[in-house]
């Protein structure tokens, strides 16, 4: 009797031990997703260039180089901009996921490059892959998470606005015809580092955060509109919804310096 017991005992301990396990194994998969580093800090191992003009992965005079743990927009070997509008882009596409970044402005503007390019970058997404941008094609067909600083002492200036090179956005529940929205952000120095976020639900969410504080939302990112030129017009299907993209660094004759590269998916 007492070996009956202690089998029943056992086996009613081992059913409990598996329903542990179970139970903690299915708490597993609903626990967070951990934030993935997509710059290593040493090198641009993992990135791809492209500039205006150039075969994709030429890094034309070293524009993106690593110095100091960051990575630069450098015009230190230019000697004129010459429309080198330049992007670089991380290895893979995401398309649910929230990007967290620093970034700050140097010094250094090539006075040849647009007006509005001073104290202006920005951060690709939804993109199309590297490997597709034609060699004289300027902007990828993108949505972009621009990046701006103070101009003159009394102006405001927000940053973490919303450019749109061959793509569209509605905002506010209706289809916006502009180029580029405001955020509700403040204005910043041009040295001053700023914590940027992006969280993305493929195509039917996206907001922008600045310092901690949500400053733009807007939904439905899909291809349309203008601005991109030279582009292959396969690639160029208006109305088709971004769904998911690659993240590309932006140059466009300010430097500009970027850090602490995070990203989290969300799928």
């Amino acid at each position: 009797m007492k070996s009956k017991i202690s089998l029943l005992l056992l086996s009613l301990s081992l059913s409990l031990s598996s329903c542990k396990l179970i139970k903690e194994k299915k708490e597993d998969s609903n626990e967070p997703r951990e934030w993935i580093s997509l710059f290593n800090g040493k090198n641009l191992e993992n990135w791809t260039v492209k500039v205006h003009g150039h075969e994709t992965g030429d890094n034309y005079a070293k524009t993106f180089r690593v110095v100091d743990s960051v990575i630069q927009v450098n015009y230190d070997d230019y000697t004129e901009f010459n429309e080198r509008y330049a992007h670089l882009f991380y290895k893979e596409p995401f398309s649910s996921y929230h990007l967290k970044f620093k970034y700050r402005f140097t010094p250094q503007w090539m006075e040849d490059a647009p007006s509005y390019t001073y104290r202006n970058s920005g951060v690709m997404f939804h993109s199309q892959p590297p490997e597709t941008i034609l060699k004289d094609q300027d902007w990828p067909i993108s949505v972009e998470f621009q990046m701006l600083a103070q101009k003159d002492e009394n102006e405001a200036r927000p940053t973490g606005n919303m450019c749109s090179p061959g793509t569209e956005v509605y905002y506010q529940s209706e289809m916006d015809p502009r180029h580029c929205i405001n955020s509700s952000s403040k204005t910043y120095n041009w040295n001053q580092w700023v914590n940027a976020e992006l969280i993305v639900y493929s195509d039917s969410l996206v907001i922008h955060k600045i310092n901690g504080k949500k400053v733009l939302e807007y939904t439905k990112p899909q291809i349309g509109g203008g601005v991109a030129n030279g582009y292959d017009p396969k690639i160029k299907i208006d109305g088709k919804p971004l769904t998911s993209g690659y993240i590309g660094l932006q140059a466009e004759g300010q430097g500009v310096e970027f850090s602490d590269i995070m990203i989290k998916n969300l799928d």
